[in-house]
């Protein structure tokens, strides 16, 4: 996935905002609160970012191509960064930032997920 694709995927959800901050980075947002980023890697490497359950990071941060997130997981929170990105784990990476914006999207008070048209979220997918 290049940063084309995982703006155009995250773009796909609703209620969702975009804006480029912390070095030139693609934030995305649901109802104010970051869900994924793409950029924000060691060197040139495209990297993306996004938060995951307590099982997942503990699964992820074993997992070649992943890595606990620089900043967030030094400071005790649950995000990944996946470093490998030619493409054999794209269909993983949709599926990880589907679950951070449900994650992140269901954390917020019902009234905001009413007022964004999100109030229908589902559990985790299996």
């Amino acid at each position: 996935m290049n940063y084309e694709e995982f703006n155009h995927f995250c773009g796909s959800f609703a209620g969702t905002s975009h804006v480029v901050q912390w070095g030139n980075s693609d934030v995305w947002k649901v109802g104010g609160k970051v869900f994924a980023i793409g950029g924000w890697s060691d060197g040139s490497q495209a990297a993306f970012t996004f938060k995951t359950s307590n099982l997942n990071f503990d699964f992820l941060s074993d997992c070649e191509g992943y890595k606990p997130a620089p900043y967030f997981a030094s400071r005790g929170m649950k995000w990944i960064q996946q470093v490998e990105t030619s493409g054999k784990l794209d269909d993983d990476l949709k599926y990880y930032l589907s679950e951070s914006y449900r994650i992140v999207a269901s954390g917020l008070s019902k009234r905001r997920q009413r007022e964004l048209g999100i109030e229908h979220l589902a559990e985790p997918r299996s």
